[in-house]
């Protein structure tokens, strides 16, 4: 079934998004004192009496003429757009302020289900505040308090029962996840719009702007795929705000959601060390990987310059030498219609399975074409292989005393398995066991 989507708009800084922390039972919004700080749609799954739906927490409407409050207002419209019921919050410590308003006024435009919910109602006697907000023209409001839990029950017994009815049947979910990871500023966000055809992530020049995880659907050549655009991750030094802690630990919290890392580069910056702690995080956690090159338009080139660069990535990413290069420009959408073939090839890799038989014949070929060298005058003796799992792709090769297989021996069955199987853009591991 298709779930319905839920949006909670409202001003900056009455609740949002520890109301949403709650309805979803983890920390996916940043909860900060600053107004302002939550400045995309971020998505998540949630559910009441048995019903999941998905919900959207959405950066304040403000009035002003500031880019950044314009393009926050921009992305609460897109939300209230997808949704199929609002939430509209307000602060009951306030009162009704002008911004409530002309929140009201977006949402009287929408035709969309609006449960009014009065935040902050923290105590019995603070319920008498609540009747002015009869005077948005939503109906009862629903006091709540997103600090102590209270009243959400009644709010989403209200929420729920204006759910459409959906009759659309699942099917089988091959979508292929992948996020952009990287430092700030490399261009993951316009890269983000550059895939999707549409501003649906905010950009701007300031380092840092994308704060959230933010998951997108979309379809190409009759496959689906969820991109999940992440905050930039900055050196440990220069992580001043709490916001930013959060959005290191959602960053890696992405990786793990996805079946394919596109680790972000800026070709004009060049290869600096954080951008091989970034992308150590991906290898470690086990997913397939594309190196994405961005700016590629700004640098001077000539026929020599992909090959040196390419060099330069080898080097420095010697870990991920199974991580095919992709040089685009997300500005210019230059070479962009190479990324995504080369995303759908990393993820087939990294779900791809071998017959045991053809594996046993190319580690038997590879032990006649170097055999097992002695260690401590000890000799490693390999039985047979066999694949275990995917995701990334694992094998156990059993074998008589598991600490005789040096790990320059190890690479060695790597790279073997790699020319008879490919697995380009997926890492793959290789464990020993004793036979019994």
């Amino acid at each position: 079934m298709r779930k319905s989507t839920v949006a909670v708009v409202g001003r900056p800084n009455v609740g949002k998004s520890t109301i949403f922390n709650r309805l979803v039972g983890e920390r996916i919004s940043i909860v900060e004192d600053t107004p302002g700080v939550t400045r995309d749609r971020i998505y998540a799954e949630a559910e009441w009496l048995n019903t999941n739906f998905n919900i959207i927490d959405t950066g304040g409407i403000e009035l002003g003429d500031e880019p950044l409050l314009v393009q926050m207002r921009a992305q609460a419209e897109v939300a209230i757009n997808e949704s199929d019921v609002i939430i509209f919050m307000v602060n009951g410590r306030e009162g009704i302020t002008g911004a409530d308003e002309e929140v009201a006024k977006l949402l009287y435009k929408s035709n969309k289900p609006v449960v009014l919910a009065v935040n902050k109602v923290d105590n019995p006697d603070m319920r008498d505040q609540i009747y002015e907000f009869y005077s948005l023209g939503f109906g009862e409001p629903f006091p709540i308090s997103g600090t102590h839990g209270l009243g959400l029950g009644d709010m989403l017994d209200e929420v729920v029962h204006h759910f459409p009815e959906l009759a659309i049947p699942d099917e089988e979910d091959d979508t292929i996840r992948f996020s952009l990871i990287g430092r700030p500023n490399v261009g993951k966000s316009s890269l983000v719009n550059t895939i999707l055809g549409e501003e649906r992530v905010i950009v701007s020049e300031m380092e840092g702007t994308t704060r959230d995880a933010i998951d997108t659907s979309f379809s190409k050549d009759d496959r689906d795929y969820v991109i999940i655009d992440t905050a930039g991750m900055r050196k440990r030094g220069k992580v001043y705000e709490t916001l930013e802690k959060y959005s290191v630990m959602r960053a890696l919290k992405a990786i793990e959601r996805s079946d394919v890392v596109l680790v972000v580069l800026d070709a004009e910056t060049g290869i600096i060390e954080q951008d091989k702690k970034i992308a150590g995080y991906a290898h470690d956690a086990g997913r397939a990987i594309v190196i994405v090159v961005n700016k590629w338009d700004a640098i001077d080139r000539d026929e020599k310059t992909m090959k040196e660069f390419e060099d330069k990535v080898r080097q420095q990413f010697q870990f991920l030498d199974y991580a095919p290069i992709v040089y685009l420009s997300a500005k210019t959408k230059k070479r962009i219609h190479t990324l995504v073939p080369n995303i759908l090839q990393a993820s087939e890799n990294h779900t791809k399975r071998v017959q045991s038989s053809i594996l046993n014949e190319v580690i038997m070929d590879a032990l006649a074409m170097k055999p097992v060298p002695s260690l401590k005058g000890k000799k490693l003796r390999i039985f047979y292989a066999t694949q275990v799992a995917v995701a990334p792709p694992t094998f156990v090769v059993f074998v008589n005393n598991p600490d005789l297989l040096h790990f320059s021996y190890e690479r060695f069955l790597e790279n073997r398995i790699r020319e008879a199987f490919g697995f380009e853009g997926t890492p793959i591991k290789i464990y020993a066991r004793q036979r019994k």
